[in-house]
């Protein structure tokens, strides 16, 4: 989640477990607590998927922030002035508010370390996105309440009681869109094929599912209000064709790992070089994807040689209208909104005739 968002969950934390004790003190320093495990994007790794795939990495370690609540509740119950305050108190606090930032992250699509250093794959169990003002806003109100006040338990209790509750309704949105979606995925003998089920931005009643089929990549919007219409399944070819040269490649190994096999390749001149491009398809949206890398380069003989990775700039003009047209099919389905009017139609495979 956004920076602010992890600020007042710390801080609602903070104000709930000891804010009878210490009043403002325990937000604030609940606030800090909250923000610290995104520190790392403060680390350069050297290229572009290195800095990629290591955000929300050793910082966001379960098992390394277990650890410093440990030693921090045990320095603060020797040398605090509150002596009121046991080691179980102050852990509680430490490690509900360090721990809560990296188990929030996997609720959202970028995958989270949480396993660190064990080498499992991200975690990431999406029923929120990154930004969501209807989460954020219950726990920014607390905030500001407890910080008035001087004394944070009861607003801060509310805070995270009504953001809890958003969370539940959205899994409960996200069970909705899977039955919707499940008889056209039988419909296309697609029901066992990898998928990812998401909110689109800022809201959790339009969700964007996500599903690989080798070659293929297909693309729908369910929302909950949709009623009796049918999910459209739009088509799109991903360069799978592609994916054994990038498993040659170090960095490509890495972005697999990372987020296979929700991944496109395609070849592009860039200036007079011909690059290998690699494009995270959980992240944005059909058209809209950030996240593109350039992993090598054609050598002279055809040979792809490993560059240092860069990020292309994907950014278009026509974010606004896209979104537009999303929060509009949010309680419309009709007219249906079809992902590929956005996106270069040589990506395109099949549509169905609406589109």
């Amino acid at each position: 989640m956004d920076t602010l968002t992890q600020a007042a969950l710390g801080a609602a934390i903070g104000g709930t477990v000891l804010g009878r004790r210490l009043g403002r003190k325990a937000v604030l320093l609940g606030a800090v607590l909250g923000t610290l495990p995104d520190l790392d994007v403060v680390i350069d790794y050297g290229d572009a998927v290195s800095n990629y795939t290591q955000h929300r990495g050793f910082s966001h370690s379960l098992f390394l922030l277990a650890g410093l609540s440990t030693l921090l509740a045990g320095l603060c119950t020797r040398l605090s002035p509150a002596r009121d305050i046991s080691f179980r108190h102050w852990w509680l606090f430490f490690g509900l508010c360090l721990m809560t930032h990296p188990l929030l992250d996997t609720l959202t699509t970028y995958g989270t370390q949480i396993w660190w250093p064990s080498g499992a794959s991200p975690s990431a169990w999406p029923i929120v996105f990154i930004i969501d003002p209807l989460y954020s806003l219950p726990l920014l109100v607390a905030t500001v309440v407890a910080l008035i006040i001087g004394h944070g338990r009861r607003a801060s209790a509310w805070g995270l009681a009504l953001s809890c509750a958003y969370l539940l309704f959205s899994m409960g949105a996200k069970e909705v869109v899977e039955t919707r979606i499940a008889p056209v995925l039988a419909a296309h003998e697609l029901e066992d094929a990898p998928r990812l089920m998401q909110p689109t931005p800022f809201n959790v009643l339009l969700w964007r599912v996500t599903v690989i089929d080798g070659n293929a990549h297909h693309e729908s919007l369910v929302g909950v209000f949709d009623g009796d219409h049918r999910p459209l399944l739009e088509t799109y070819t991903r360069g799978a064709e592609l994916e054994d040269v990038v498993s040659t490649l170090s960095k490509g190994k890495r972005l697999e790992w990372f987020a296979s096999p929700f991944l496109r390749y395609d070849i592009r001149d860039i200036g007079d070089a011909r690059v290998l491009v690699a494009t995270d398809l959980r992240l944005g949206f059909p058209g809209f994807y950030p996240f593109s890398f350039v992993l090598a380069e054609a050598g002279p003989n055809n040979e792809w040689l490993p560059t240092v990775t860069y990020q292309l700039d994907t950014s278009r003009s026509d974010n606004g209208v896209a979104l537009s047209r999303l929060f509009q099919r949010i309680l419309d389905p009709e007219p249906p909104l079809c992902t590929s009017d956005f996106v270069d139609r040589r990506w395109v495979r099949s549509l169905p005739e609406v589109c």
